[in-house]
């Protein structure tokens, strides 16, 4: 007799601090032992987590590394965090917009949801890039504090709707 398999769940921690220094180190460590196993890679990116703070309760921000840059969720005893089977996606809806959250799970960092904010690694042309792509999207998606009005979106070039297009992997 057979026994069917069911996905893991990823039940998360509650994090109390701040997570981006645990998931800096983590992707750090990552990197060194397997950068050489990644088909694609942008080698201007450095890894970085930009912007991390408590929305809802829970913990979000945006990771940068040279295989991708993607909106991430930890739990923070908050609203937003739903424990989700690995691999599971779930839509979430955020004050910008609803965005499909996909649930993982490494050794190190525990339990997290992501969002890829890049349709391919190659669209960031370096880092200040990458940090402007993670600064619209938080602001776009979150409305955080210190979102810019929409006349200075304007002056420096960015609308929600060509963020929106390029998050879906589509040229202005």
């Amino acid at each position: 007799m057979s026994q069917t398999m069911q996905p893991e769940t990823a039940y998360s921690a509650i994090r109390e601090h701040n997570p981006s220094s645990v998931l800096e180190a983590h992707f750090h460590q990552f990197w060194a032992a397997r950068g050489d196993d990644f088909p694609v890679v942008n080698p201007k990116l450095a890894i970085k987590a930009i912007g991390f703070a408590r929305v809802q309760g829970d913990w979000v921000g945006v990771m940068v590394t040279p295989w991708f840059v993607q909106l991430m969720l930890l739990a923070g005893g908050g609203t937003l965090w739903g424990d989700i089977p690995v691999g599971q996606r779930r839509y979430l809806d955020l004050p910008g917009a609803t965005l499909p959250f996909t649930a993982a799970e490494v050794m190190g960092i525990g339990a997290y949801q992501y969002s890829p904010l890049l349709a391919q690694i190659s669209e960031a042309e370096d880092m200040l890039a990458a940090q402007r792509v993670a600064d619209d999207a938080l602001q776009a998606i979150l409305h955080l504090p210190g979102e810019m009005a929409a006349s200075d979106d304007e002056a420096r070039g960015f609308s929600r709707r060509g963020f929106f297009r390029r998050l879906a992997g589509k040229r202005d």
